[in-house]
């Protein structure tokens, strides 16, 4: 990415980390040391999607995409300060129907299967989620595609749907990682005081829980996006005492 991608956002110059510094662009060496932490966790083999089933499915998602055509994604969570993707352009993002939960009950990645962390979905309902769409240029889909379903589509979780964005600069189309409500990890949600429980205790090899909640709520806050939810949330999370902490990262 170079400067001109952030001609409409100025301010997060700096703020979103580069790919080359970025562990969670998830190239095939690291989806391998990813395996590697989980055997040694005790995680079964099987602890994630095969490789040929995740690319079946990135493939297939794709083909509605026309060719030479660059493809716009849209970020809600952890991809709005570390999407590990190169971008050309990113743009404020409105998505209609849709709103931001914690209901992925999860034991890797900033939980373990002694603490399990909440992590970020995005489930229909009223209102509208507020975050930022992000392009990839035409000749640099299949690549950077590729790196964004090793992370998004590791456990099968989310379910990419092609839906409308409205940005300052006009509507764009975007693949959007929604909730994937038949998951095993896809849980109810849970009471507020449960949730922020939960995040403010859980860490694991990717970092704390709690950190997570920070740094959403930190750049919504650069952006001058509201969203009640976190907000809520990051109030409980920040008047509990913390847990056990976590190895930094993301």
């Amino acid at each position: 990415m170079d400067d001109d991608a952030f001609r409409h956002l100025p301010q997060l110059r700096g703020c979103i980390r580069a790919p080359a510094d970025s562990p969670l662009r998830v190239t095939p060496e690291v989806l391998a040391q990813w395996d590697a932490g989980a055997l040694a966790a005790g995680q079964p083999a099987d602890w994630r999607l095969p490789d040929a089933q995740r690319e079946g499915l990135r493939q297939a998602f794709l083909r509605a995409l026309p060719a030479q055509q660059d493809l716009w994604v849209f970020a809600y969570g952890s991809l709005m300060w570390d999407p590990g993707f190169h971008f050309a352009e990113l743009r404020l993002a409105a998505l209609a129907g849709w709103r931001r939960r914690f209901a992925y009950r999860i034991t890797g990645g900033r939980g373990t299967p002694e603490q399990p962390a909440l992590m970020l979905s995005l489930e229909p309902g009223d209102g509208t989620c507020r975050g930022l769409a992000f392009r990839i240029e035409a000749a640099a889909v299949e690549s950077e595609s590729a790196c964004i379903w090793r992370r998004e589509m590791v456990r099968g979780g989310y379910r990419p749907t092609w839906l409308p964005l409205a940005t300052p600069q006009g509507p764009v189309q975007a693949v959007v990682f929604a909730a994937n409500t038949d998951h095993p990890e896809h849980i109810a949600e849970l009471p507020p005081a449960e949730t922020a429980a939960i995040i403010a205790r859980a860490a694991g090899p990717l970092g704390s829980n709690r950190d997570y909640l920070e740094q959403l709520a930190r750049q919504l806050g650069r952006l001058g996006l509201a969203d009640d939810y976190v907000a809520a949330l990051h109030r409980r999370v920040s008047a509990l005492p913390g847990g056990t902490g976590g190895t930094g990262g993301v």
